[in-house]
């Protein structure tokens, strides 16, 4: 069905959706920023006297393994549920997932329970993304969509910079961190909204009914021709990103914490809190970017600069250093802009009947691949005796597969949502 036939939707339901959408994602980011500022001073509560360097970066990359391996399985699952049911029925659903699992990870007495409720609270970061983007891309027209790819794309790290700032003012010890968990699981209402007064998708409603909506199964469809190409593609792009984010753009608030937590305990919460602001800037950026350069060059540009930024801030620079946090905002500014590309991009590759489900495992497939990359990383730490910033800059070199990539996926530029 061409969306030229498809019902208008209201003013009340487009700002509504794009709100609640924003706050979900938002409060999705203030669960990504939580473990990089409190990590180490957890392991240092809950290892004791058996704390180490090496084990609490190890820890960490478990963490953030555990939580990507879960939006990994949350973002198509909860994607096919929101082909199903709807959109803002699995936006709700997300929300309520990351937030209920997070408020219990107050309670946790051993770092194995930590890394279990993080998976859970994984699922629903995994389901809110696929579910938020469609919905948002599907109820506004497509003049507003770059401009609505960058809201979306800056909603996550507008959150971690809010957590950066909680960090910053009430400082995380290992005798105080409890509280910051409880603090992230508090937007619950947020799904709850999602629930009660987001009407659903007009797209989603028109197609729901359909013979080939009512029996196709949206993962397979995906896996065969003709979507087979773009969902290949669509993985790749959104997987590069990722990995290196995890695997080296997030290691620089641990850095900073290794290095000077000890002499300055605010410090790794200013490191977060630059490259958040940073990234909340270029997130927002990132869909006017591939809608002014194109898709393809935008994304080679971003992927080039984000390679050399990284890499040369692990190679060349060290925390407490003049330079060190104003090139760390550089870095989050360059680096997200890939995450305001790929709201805009990665819905026009699929049909409305699956969108939900194309996008959430374009985005969320490669979070099986963060999960290895984060663990890697850590190997990498402590096979360099504890040295983050060769580690970092290792992983950091992953951005530069990005230039190859880009070339060898369908061109987008002007692309409308239509069947």
């Amino acid at each position: 069905m061409n969306s030229s036939a498809t019902p208008v939707q209201s003013r009340y339901a487009r700002y509504s959706a794009v709100i609640v959408a924003f706050l979900g994602w938002m409060c999705a980011g203030v669960q990504m920023g939580t473990l990089p500022i409190a990590s180490l001073s957890i392991s240092q509560d809950l290892m004791g006297a058996a704390y180490d360097a090496k084990a609490a970066a190890r820890w960490f990359s478990y963490y953030t393994a555990a939580l990507s391996l879960g939006a990994a399985i949350g973002g198509i699952g909860l994607g096919w549920l929101g082909d199903r049911i709807g959109r803002a029925k699995g936006m709700a659903a997300s929300i309520l997932c990351y937030t209920v699992f997070a408020g219990l990870c107050y309670f946790v007495r051993t770092q194995e329970e930590l890394l279990v409720l993080r998976f859970l609270a994984g699922l629903g970061i995994g389901g809110m993304w696929p579910n938020g983007v469609s919905l948002v891309a599907e109820v506004w027209p497509d003049v507003s969509r770059p401009f609505l790819a960058g809201v979306m794309g800056t909603s996550a790290n507008l959150g971690m910079f809010i957590i950066s700032q909680i960090g910053l003012h009430w400082l995380i010890t290992p005798d105080s961190w409890r509280w910051l968990l409880l603090v992230s699981a508090s937007p619950a209402i947020v799904g709850l909204a999602a629930f009660w007064i987001v009407p659903e998708s007009a797209k989603w409603l028109a197609t729901r009914n359909q013979a080939s909506h009512r029996t196709a199964t949206p993962m397979r469809e995906l896996f065969r021709p003709p979507l087979l190409r773009v969902t290949i593609a669509g993985i790749l792009l959104a997987s590069i990103p990722l990995i290196a984010a995890w695997s080296a753009g997030r290691w620089l608030t641990p850095w900073a914490d290794h290095e000077a937590g000890r002499i300055d305990p605010g410090y790794k919460a200013r490191t977060q809190a630059y490259w958040a602001f940073g990234a909340t800037i270029g997130s927002f950026l990132g869909g006017q970017l591939a809608n002014w350069l194109g898709r393809r060059l935008a994304y080679f540009l971003i992927s080039l600069c984000s390679m050399v930024l990284t890499c040369g801030i692990f190679l060349l620079l060290k925390p407490r250093e003049p330079l060190f946090l104003p090139m760390v905002f550089i870095q989050g500014l360059v680096a997200t802009l890939f995450f305001g590309w790929l709201p805009l991009c990665l819905p026009e590759l699929f049909p409305t009947r699956v969108r939900a489900s194309g996008a959430g495992m374009s985005y969320n497939f490669g979070r099986f691949f963060v999960a290895v990359g984060v663990l890697f990383a850590g190997a990498l730490t402590e096979f360099f005796d504890g040295d983050f910033a060769k580690a970092g800059a290792i992983m950091g070199s992953i951005y530069g597969l990005g230039m190859l990539v880009i070339w060898l996926a369908p061109d987008m530029t002007n692309r409308k949502l239509e069947d």
